[in-house]
Protein backbone atom coordinates (compact mmCIF):
# COMPACT_ATOMS: atom_id res chain seq x y z
CA UNK A 1 0.00 0.00 0.00
CA UNK A 2 1.22 3.09 -1.03
CA UNK A 3 1.39 6.01 1.88
CA UNK A 4 -0.85 8.35 0.09
CA UNK A 5 -3.49 5.45 0.12
CA UNK A 6 -2.04 4.58 4.01
CA UNK A 7 -2.23 7.71 4.90
CA UNK A 8 -6.16 8.54 3.11
CA UNK A 9 -7.51 4.99 5.13
CA UNK A 10 -5.86 6.47 8.63
CA UNK A 11 -7.85 9.88 8.22
CA UNK A 12 -10.87 7.80 7.06
CA UNK A 13 -10.44 5.99 10.38
CA UNK A 14 -9.90 9.14 12.40
CA UNK A 15 -12.61 11.07 10.96
CA UNK A 16 -14.51 10.94 14.56
CA UNK A 17 -11.62 12.74 16.71
CA UNK A 18 -12.44 16.10 17.74
CA UNK A 19 -10.60 18.99 15.99
CA UNK A 20 -9.42 22.04 16.72
CA UNK A 21 -10.64 25.22 15.39
CA UNK A 22 -9.49 26.93 11.96
CA UNK A 23 -5.62 26.67 11.17
CA UNK A 24 -5.12 24.51 13.93
CA UNK A 25 -6.97 21.53 12.59
CA UNK A 26 -5.32 22.35 9.36
CA UNK A 27 -2.10 22.37 11.22
CA UNK A 28 -2.38 19.00 13.18
CA UNK A 29 -3.55 16.76 9.94
CA UNK A 30 -0.07 18.10 8.20
CA UNK A 31 1.76 17.25 11.31
CA UNK A 32 0.13 13.86 11.26
CA UNK A 33 0.83 13.42 7.29
CA UNK A 34 4.26 14.72 6.99
CA UNK A 35 6.02 12.10 8.69
CA UNK A 36 4.94 9.58 6.65
CA UNK A 37 5.79 11.67 3.52
CA UNK A 38 9.33 12.30 4.78
CA UNK A 39 9.79 8.14 4.69
CA UNK A 40 8.29 8.04 1.28
CA UNK A 41 10.39 10.53 -0.11
CA UNK A 42 13.51 8.93 1.68
CA UNK A 43 12.79 5.69 0.43
CA UNK A 44 12.21 6.90 -3.08
CA UNK A 45 15.92 8.85 -2.84
CA UNK A 46 17.76 5.79 -1.85
CA UNK A 47 16.00 3.49 -4.20
CA UNK A 48 16.09 4.99 -7.21
CA UNK A 49 18.12 8.26 -6.34
CA UNK A 50 20.46 7.40 -9.35
CA UNK A 51 17.55 6.60 -11.61
CA UNK A 52 17.55 8.64 -15.18
CA UNK A 53 14.27 10.21 -15.14
CA UNK A 54 14.67 12.49 -18.31
CA UNK A 55 17.46 13.78 -21.05
CA UNK A 56 18.30 17.30 -22.05
CA UNK A 57 18.84 19.09 -25.07
CA UNK A 58 21.11 21.56 -25.61
CA UNK A 59 17.78 23.63 -27.42
CA UNK A 60 16.23 22.95 -23.92
CA UNK A 61 18.70 24.95 -22.49
CA UNK A 62 18.70 27.68 -24.40
CA UNK A 63 15.21 27.66 -24.87
CA UNK A 64 13.96 28.51 -20.88
CA UNK A 65 14.38 24.77 -20.04
CA UNK A 66 10.89 23.88 -21.52
CA UNK A 67 10.16 20.49 -20.28
CA UNK A 68 12.98 19.61 -18.37
CA UNK A 69 12.25 17.54 -14.90
CA UNK A 70 13.70 19.30 -12.52
CA UNK A 71 11.58 20.16 -9.89
CA UNK A 72 8.97 18.68 -7.07
CA UNK A 73 5.71 20.44 -6.92
CA UNK A 74 3.15 18.23 -4.90
CA UNK A 75 0.15 20.60 -5.43
CA UNK A 76 -0.83 19.85 -9.07
CA UNK A 77 0.01 18.57 -11.91
CA UNK A 78 0.07 20.16 -15.51
CA UNK A 79 -0.57 17.03 -18.65
CA UNK A 80 -0.34 18.76 -22.09
CA UNK A 81 -3.58 17.11 -23.26
CA UNK A 82 -5.38 16.53 -20.12
CA UNK A 83 -4.90 19.96 -18.32
CA UNK A 84 -4.29 20.52 -14.28
CA UNK A 85 -4.98 18.51 -11.79
CA UNK A 86 -5.43 19.73 -8.17
CA UNK A 87 -3.70 17.08 -5.85
CA UNK A 88 -5.36 14.27 -8.69
CA UNK A 89 -8.53 16.52 -9.40
CA UNK A 90 -9.38 18.11 -12.41
CA UNK A 91 -11.20 21.70 -11.99
CA UNK A 92 -15.02 20.38 -12.97
CA UNK A 93 -14.08 17.76 -9.57
CA UNK A 94 -12.91 20.36 -7.32
CA UNK A 95 -15.92 22.64 -8.36
CA UNK A 96 -17.96 19.40 -7.26
CA UNK A 97 -16.01 18.35 -4.53
CA UNK A 98 -14.64 21.13 -2.65
CA UNK A 99 -17.36 22.97 0.17
CA UNK A 100 -18.93 25.65 -0.87
CA UNK A 101 -21.07 28.23 1.25
CA UNK A 102 -24.71 27.84 1.78
CA UNK A 103 -26.50 28.47 -1.45
CA UNK A 104 -23.47 28.88 -3.61
CA UNK A 105 -22.07 26.79 -6.48
CA UNK A 106 -18.34 27.49 -6.62
CA UNK A 107 -16.15 26.09 -4.31
CA UNK A 108 -14.14 27.96 -1.86
CA UNK A 109 -10.42 29.11 -1.96
CA UNK A 110 -9.68 28.38 1.39
CA UNK A 111 -11.12 24.38 1.01
CA UNK A 112 -8.30 24.60 -2.16
CA UNK A 113 -5.63 25.39 0.18
CA UNK A 114 -6.30 22.77 2.66
CA UNK A 115 -6.42 19.77 -0.47
CA UNK A 116 -3.52 21.62 -1.93
CA UNK A 117 -1.43 21.19 1.29
CA UNK A 118 -3.30 17.68 2.42
CA UNK A 119 -4.31 16.03 -0.53
CA UNK A 120 -7.05 15.80 1.26
CA UNK A 121 -10.86 17.54 0.89
CA UNK A 122 -12.03 19.24 4.30
CA UNK A 123 -15.64 19.13 5.74
CA UNK A 124 -17.43 21.82 5.75
CA UNK A 125 -16.82 22.31 9.26
CA UNK A 126 -13.27 22.67 8.99
CA UNK A 127 -13.58 24.88 6.01
CA UNK A 128 -15.77 27.45 7.86
CA UNK A 129 -13.07 27.33 11.03
CA UNK A 130 -10.46 27.95 8.69
CA UNK A 131 -12.04 31.03 7.11
CA UNK A 132 -12.74 32.51 10.68
CA UNK A 133 -9.51 31.77 11.13
CA UNK A 134 -7.73 33.67 8.05
CA UNK A 135 -10.44 36.69 8.82
CA UNK A 136 -8.82 36.86 12.46
CA UNK A 137 -5.25 37.46 11.17
CA UNK A 138 -6.31 39.54 8.03
CA UNK A 139 -5.37 43.06 9.95
CA UNK A 140 -2.16 45.09 8.56
CA UNK A 141 0.51 46.13 11.04
CA UNK A 142 0.05 50.15 10.49
CA UNK A 143 3.66 50.84 9.07
CA UNK A 144 2.06 48.48 5.90
CA UNK A 145 -0.74 50.79 6.09
CA UNK A 146 1.86 53.85 5.89
CA UNK A 147 4.03 52.01 3.23
CA UNK A 148 1.07 51.84 0.79
CA UNK A 149 -0.58 55.16 1.37
CA UNK A 150 2.99 57.07 0.20
CA UNK A 151 3.18 55.07 -2.65
CA UNK A 152 2.48 57.35 -6.14
CA UNK A 153 -0.79 56.29 -7.86
CA UNK A 154 1.43 56.41 -10.90
CA UNK A 155 3.40 53.17 -9.64
CA UNK A 156 1.94 50.31 -11.20
CA UNK A 157 -0.34 47.83 -8.48
CA UNK A 158 2.09 45.07 -9.39
CA UNK A 159 4.96 47.02 -8.14
CA UNK A 160 2.92 48.61 -4.74
CA UNK A 161 1.32 44.32 -4.08
CA UNK A 162 5.23 43.30 -3.91
CA UNK A 163 6.20 46.23 -1.72
CA UNK A 164 3.31 45.45 0.62
CA UNK A 165 4.02 41.72 0.90
CA UNK A 166 8.21 42.90 1.58
CA UNK A 167 6.97 45.12 4.43
CA UNK A 168 5.06 42.16 6.56
CA UNK A 169 8.65 40.88 6.78
CA UNK A 170 8.59 42.28 10.09
CA UNK A 171 5.72 40.11 10.97
CA UNK A 172 7.53 36.81 10.07
CA UNK A 173 7.49 33.86 12.69
CA UNK A 174 10.42 31.86 10.37
CA UNK A 175 12.32 34.40 10.25
CA UNK A 176 12.30 35.35 14.06
CA UNK A 177 12.72 31.41 14.73
CA UNK A 178 15.76 30.78 12.59
CA UNK A 179 17.43 34.10 14.22
CA UNK A 180 16.69 32.70 17.57
CA UNK A 181 18.54 28.88 16.27
CA UNK A 182 15.13 26.38 15.73
CA UNK A 183 16.19 23.44 14.30
CA UNK A 184 15.28 22.45 11.02
CA UNK A 185 12.62 20.01 11.67
CA UNK A 186 10.81 22.81 13.22
CA UNK A 187 10.76 25.24 10.00
CA UNK A 188 7.84 23.71 8.22
CA UNK A 189 5.21 24.87 11.79
CA UNK A 190 7.11 28.74 11.14
CA UNK A 191 6.53 28.57 7.49
CA UNK A 192 3.01 27.22 7.80
CA UNK A 193 2.13 30.13 10.39
CA UNK A 194 3.69 32.95 8.18
CA UNK A 195 1.96 31.39 5.03
CA UNK A 196 -1.46 31.53 6.58
CA UNK A 197 -0.33 35.28 8.04
CA UNK A 198 0.01 36.32 4.88
CA UNK A 199 -2.60 34.74 3.05
CA UNK A 200 -4.99 36.08 5.15
CA UNK A 201 -3.57 40.19 4.89
CA UNK A 202 -3.10 39.78 0.87
CA UNK A 203 -6.69 40.57 -0.02
CA UNK A 204 -6.18 43.79 2.59
CA UNK A 205 -3.43 44.90 0.82
CA UNK A 206 -4.82 44.32 -2.59
CA UNK A 207 -7.93 46.28 -1.82
CA UNK A 208 -5.69 48.82 0.01
CA UNK A 209 -3.78 49.53 -3.77
CA UNK A 210 -6.92 49.39 -5.43
CA UNK A 211 -8.92 52.03 -3.11
CA UNK A 212 -5.83 54.14 -2.85
CA UNK A 213 -5.22 54.17 -6.83
CA UNK A 214 -8.64 53.88 -8.31
CA UNK A 215 -11.32 55.12 -5.43
CA UNK A 216 -11.60 57.02 -1.89
CA UNK A 217 -8.34 55.17 -0.07
CA UNK A 218 -11.14 53.40 2.61
CA UNK A 219 -11.06 50.14 3.04
CA UNK A 220 -13.81 48.13 4.77
CA UNK A 221 -12.88 45.98 7.89
CA UNK A 222 -12.57 42.12 7.95
CA UNK A 223 -15.61 40.58 9.04
CA UNK A 224 -14.98 36.95 10.67
CA UNK A 225 -17.93 35.53 10.12
CA UNK A 226 -17.25 35.69 5.79
CA UNK A 227 -15.42 33.62 3.98
CA UNK A 228 -12.56 34.55 2.06
CA UNK A 229 -13.67 35.48 -1.22
CA UNK A 230 -16.54 37.24 0.45
CA UNK A 231 -14.82 39.77 2.52
CA UNK A 232 -12.46 40.07 -0.50
CA UNK A 233 -15.11 41.43 -2.75
CA UNK A 234 -16.56 43.81 0.01
CA UNK A 235 -12.93 45.38 0.37
CA UNK A 236 -13.30 46.05 -3.44
CA UNK A 237 -16.53 47.52 -3.15
CA UNK A 238 -18.29 44.46 -4.93
CA UNK A 239 -19.50 42.55 -1.84
CA UNK A 240 -23.33 43.40 -2.70
CA UNK A 241 -23.04 41.45 -6.07
CA UNK A 242 -23.23 37.76 -5.02
CA UNK A 243 -22.33 36.68 -8.47
CA UNK A 244 -19.22 38.97 -8.16
CA UNK A 245 -18.26 37.27 -5.23
CA UNK A 246 -18.68 33.59 -6.74
CA UNK A 247 -16.95 34.56 -9.73
CA UNK A 248 -13.98 35.73 -7.13
CA UNK A 249 -13.84 32.41 -5.70
CA UNK A 250 -13.78 30.64 -8.63
CA UNK A 251 -11.38 32.89 -10.29
CA UNK A 252 -9.15 32.60 -6.36
CA UNK A 253 -9.50 28.76 -7.19
CA UNK A 254 -8.34 28.15 -11.00
CA UNK A 255 -5.66 30.74 -11.08
CA UNK A 256 -4.11 29.10 -7.68
CA UNK A 257 -1.81 26.64 -8.72
CA UNK A 258 -0.58 25.73 -11.84
CA UNK A 259 2.44 23.07 -10.99
CA UNK A 260 5.89 24.00 -10.29
CA UNK A 261 7.71 25.55 -13.21
CA UNK A 262 5.92 28.71 -14.14
CA UNK A 263 7.77 31.91 -13.33
CA UNK A 264 5.71 32.90 -10.05
CA UNK A 265 5.47 29.66 -8.43
CA UNK A 266 9.31 28.61 -9.24
CA UNK A 267 10.43 31.83 -8.14
CA UNK A 268 8.79 31.88 -4.80
CA UNK A 269 10.22 28.43 -4.43
CA UNK A 270 13.56 29.28 -5.64
CA UNK A 271 13.84 32.07 -3.04
CA UNK A 272 12.34 30.18 -0.09
CA UNK A 273 14.90 27.26 -1.08
CA UNK A 274 17.20 29.88 0.53
CA UNK A 275 15.44 29.92 3.70
CA UNK A 276 13.72 33.16 2.77
CA UNK A 277 10.72 33.86 4.79
CA UNK A 278 7.32 33.07 3.07
CA UNK A 279 7.37 36.96 2.94
CA UNK A 280 10.44 37.29 0.74
CA UNK A 281 9.65 33.80 -1.31
CA UNK A 282 6.05 35.08 -2.36
CA UNK A 283 7.02 39.11 -2.85
CA UNK A 284 9.81 37.95 -5.61
CA UNK A 285 7.09 35.48 -6.73
CA UNK A 286 5.12 38.17 -7.31
CA UNK A 287 7.67 40.36 -9.25
CA UNK A 288 7.86 37.51 -11.23
CA UNK A 289 4.32 37.23 -12.30
CA UNK A 290 3.78 40.97 -13.24
CA UNK A 291 5.73 40.07 -15.94
CA UNK A 292 4.06 40.43 -19.41
CA UNK A 293 4.65 36.78 -20.52
CA UNK A 294 2.96 35.70 -17.21
CA UNK A 295 0.75 37.24 -15.04
CA UNK A 296 -0.05 40.51 -16.72
CA UNK A 297 -1.23 38.77 -19.89
CA UNK A 298 -4.63 39.34 -18.79
CA UNK A 299 -4.38 43.09 -18.38
CA UNK A 300 -2.76 42.62 -22.67
CA UNK A 301 -5.60 40.77 -23.83
CA UNK A 302 -8.31 42.77 -22.18
CA UNK A 303 -6.43 45.66 -24.01
CA UNK A 304 -6.55 44.31 -27.37
CA UNK A 305 -10.12 43.01 -27.27
CA UNK A 306 -11.42 46.49 -26.46
CA UNK A 307 -9.52 48.05 -29.48
CA UNK A 308 -10.46 45.26 -31.57
CA UNK A 309 -13.80 45.81 -30.50
CA UNK A 310 -13.82 49.48 -31.41
CA UNK A 311 -12.77 48.76 -35.06
CA UNK A 312 -14.92 45.54 -35.83
CA UNK A 313 -17.68 48.05 -34.30
CA UNK A 314 -20.29 45.64 -33.77
CA UNK A 315 -19.53 43.25 -36.89
CA UNK A 316 -18.20 39.95 -35.10
CA UNK A 317 -18.42 37.71 -38.32
CA UNK A 318 -15.68 35.19 -38.58
CA UNK A 319 -14.57 36.74 -41.79
CA UNK A 320 -13.99 40.32 -39.77
CA UNK A 321 -12.65 38.21 -36.63
CA UNK A 322 -9.88 36.46 -39.18
CA UNK A 323 -9.13 39.36 -40.95
CA UNK A 324 -7.94 41.14 -37.39
CA UNK A 325 -6.41 37.99 -36.38
CA UNK A 326 -4.36 38.39 -39.75
CA UNK A 327 -3.57 41.81 -39.08
CA UNK A 328 -2.37 40.91 -35.39
CA UNK A 329 0.09 38.10 -36.37
CA UNK A 330 1.05 40.29 -39.38
CA UNK A 331 2.30 43.21 -37.30
CA UNK A 332 4.72 41.13 -35.38
CA UNK A 333 2.86 40.92 -32.50
CA UNK A 334 0.88 36.87 -31.23
CA UNK A 335 -2.36 37.15 -30.36
CA UNK A 336 -2.93 37.52 -26.82
CA UNK A 337 -4.54 35.22 -24.32
CA UNK A 338 -3.69 32.12 -27.33
CA UNK A 339 -0.66 29.16 -26.71
CA UNK A 340 0.37 28.14 -23.82
CA UNK A 341 4.19 26.54 -22.63
CA UNK A 342 2.86 23.04 -21.95
CA UNK A 343 -1.12 22.48 -22.75
CA UNK A 344 -1.73 21.27 -26.18
CA UNK A 345 -5.81 21.93 -26.30
CA UNK A 346 -8.13 24.28 -24.36
CA UNK A 347 -6.83 25.41 -21.13
CA UNK A 348 -9.98 23.43 -18.65
CA UNK A 349 -9.15 27.20 -16.94
CA UNK A 350 -10.62 28.82 -20.19
CA UNK A 351 -13.09 26.32 -20.03
CA UNK A 352 -14.57 27.13 -16.61
CA UNK A 353 -15.02 30.66 -17.18
CA UNK A 354 -16.76 30.09 -20.30
CA UNK A 355 -19.09 27.89 -18.49
CA UNK A 356 -19.22 30.77 -15.75
CA UNK A 357 -19.75 33.47 -18.38
CA UNK A 358 -22.87 31.39 -20.42
CA UNK A 359 -24.65 30.95 -17.03
CA UNK A 360 -24.16 34.95 -16.13
CA UNK A 361 -23.78 36.75 -19.17
CA UNK A 362 -24.85 34.98 -22.51
CA UNK A 363 -25.49 37.75 -24.45
CA UNK A 364 -22.44 40.33 -22.95
CA UNK A 365 -20.92 41.80 -25.98
CA UNK A 366 -16.68 41.18 -25.09
CA UNK A 367 -18.43 37.32 -24.33
CA UNK A 368 -19.76 37.10 -27.68
CA UNK A 369 -16.65 38.41 -29.14
CA UNK A 370 -14.34 35.91 -26.99
CA UNK A 371 -16.52 33.16 -28.28
CA UNK A 372 -16.24 34.48 -31.69
CA UNK A 373 -12.40 34.20 -31.38
CA UNK A 374 -12.53 31.32 -29.92
CA UNK A 375 -14.09 29.74 -33.62
CA UNK A 376 -11.39 31.02 -35.62
CA UNK A 377 -8.33 31.53 -33.88
CA UNK A 378 -7.13 28.37 -33.70
CA UNK A 379 -7.84 27.64 -37.44
CA UNK A 380 -5.87 31.04 -38.53
CA UNK A 381 -2.51 30.31 -35.83
CA UNK A 382 -2.73 26.36 -37.47
CA UNK A 383 -2.28 27.83 -40.88
CA UNK A 384 0.56 30.50 -39.53
CA UNK A 385 2.42 27.41 -38.33
CA UNK A 386 3.94 29.26 -35.03
CA UNK A 387 2.43 27.84 -32.32
CA UNK A 388 2.13 24.59 -30.86
CA UNK A 389 -0.90 25.28 -29.10
CA UNK A 390 -3.64 27.17 -31.52
CA UNK A 391 -5.98 27.21 -28.36
CA UNK A 392 -7.17 29.83 -25.91
CA UNK A 393 -5.51 30.13 -21.93
CA UNK A 394 -6.94 31.49 -18.82
CA UNK A 395 -5.92 35.06 -19.91
CA UNK A 396 -7.87 35.15 -23.02
CA UNK A 397 -11.11 34.71 -20.63
CA UNK A 398 -10.47 36.33 -16.89
CA UNK A 399 -10.78 40.04 -18.17
CA UNK A 400 -13.73 40.47 -19.35
CA UNK A 401 -15.79 38.64 -16.37
CA UNK A 402 -14.17 41.76 -14.36
CA UNK A 403 -15.06 44.19 -16.69
CA UNK A 404 -18.58 42.78 -16.85
CA UNK A 405 -19.15 43.71 -13.44
CA UNK A 406 -17.60 46.91 -12.95
CA UNK A 407 -13.93 46.29 -12.18
CA UNK A 408 -12.51 48.13 -15.45
CA UNK A 409 -9.25 48.61 -13.83
CA UNK A 410 -6.76 46.45 -16.12
CA UNK A 411 -3.56 47.55 -14.28
CA UNK A 412 -5.52 45.84 -11.15
CA UNK A 413 -6.26 42.37 -12.94
CA UNK A 414 -2.55 41.09 -12.31
CA UNK A 415 -2.57 41.69 -8.47
CA UNK A 416 -6.34 39.66 -8.47
CA UNK A 417 -4.33 36.95 -9.92
CA UNK A 418 -1.07 37.48 -7.30
CA UNK A 419 -3.83 36.95 -4.41
CA UNK A 420 -4.98 33.41 -6.14
CA UNK A 421 -1.45 32.24 -6.95
CA UNK A 422 -0.54 32.47 -2.93
CA UNK A 423 -3.03 29.73 -2.87
CA UNK A 424 -1.06 27.16 -4.90
CA UNK A 425 2.79 28.62 -3.63
CA UNK A 426 2.42 28.56 0.06
CA UNK A 427 1.33 25.41 0.45
CA UNK A 428 4.70 23.93 -1.18
CA UNK A 429 6.37 26.07 0.61
CA UNK A 430 5.39 24.32 3.89
CA UNK A 431 6.08 21.36 2.15
CA UNK A 432 9.16 22.55 0.90
CA UNK A 433 10.36 22.62 4.35
CA UNK A 434 8.94 19.90 5.72
CA UNK A 435 10.58 17.70 3.26
CA UNK A 436 13.55 19.31 4.17
CA UNK A 437 14.14 20.54 0.12
CA UNK A 438 17.82 21.80 0.33
CA UNK A 439 18.68 25.11 -1.11
CA UNK A 440 18.64 24.52 -5.75
CA UNK A 441 21.20 25.25 -7.51
CA UNK A 442 21.34 23.93 -11.22
CA UNK A 443 24.40 23.94 -13.31
CA UNK A 444 24.54 26.31 -16.14
CA UNK A 445 26.93 26.44 -18.71
CA UNK A 446 28.93 29.36 -21.03
CA UNK A 447 28.11 29.07 -24.57
CA UNK A 448 31.66 28.18 -25.15
CA UNK A 449 31.47 25.22 -22.53
CA UNK A 450 28.72 24.13 -24.25
CA UNK A 451 29.98 24.02 -27.41
CA UNK A 452 32.77 21.80 -27.02
CA UNK A 453 30.43 19.92 -24.52
CA UNK A 454 28.54 18.98 -27.87
CA UNK A 455 31.37 18.16 -29.79
CA UNK A 456 32.59 15.89 -27.82
CA UNK A 457 29.56 14.35 -27.63
CA UNK A 458 28.87 14.54 -31.22
CA UNK A 459 32.69 13.23 -31.95
CA UNK A 460 33.08 16.30 -34.18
Amino acid sequence: MSFRNAARKTFLSTRAYSTPAGSSALKERFAELLPGWQAEVKDLKAKYGNTVIGETTLGQAYGGMRGIKGLVWEGSVLDPVEGIRFRGKTIPEIQKVLPKVEGGNEPLPEALFWLLLTGEVPTAEQTKALSEDLAARAKLPKHVEDLLDSCPSTLHPMAQFSIGINALESESEFAKAYANGVGKKEYWKYTFEDSLNLLAKLPTIAAKIYKNVFKDGKVAPVDVSLDYSKNFATQLGFGDNQEFVELLRLYLCIHSDHEGGNVSAHTTHLVGSALSSPYLSLAAGMNGLAGPLHGRANQEVLEWLVAMKAELEGDFSKEKIEKYLWKTLNSGRVIPGYGHAVLRKTDPRYMAQREFALKHMPDYDLFKLVSAIYEVAPKVLREQGKTKNPWPNVDSHSGILLQYYGLTQQSFYTVLFGVARAFGVLPALIIDRGLGLPIERPKSFSTQKYIELVKSITKE
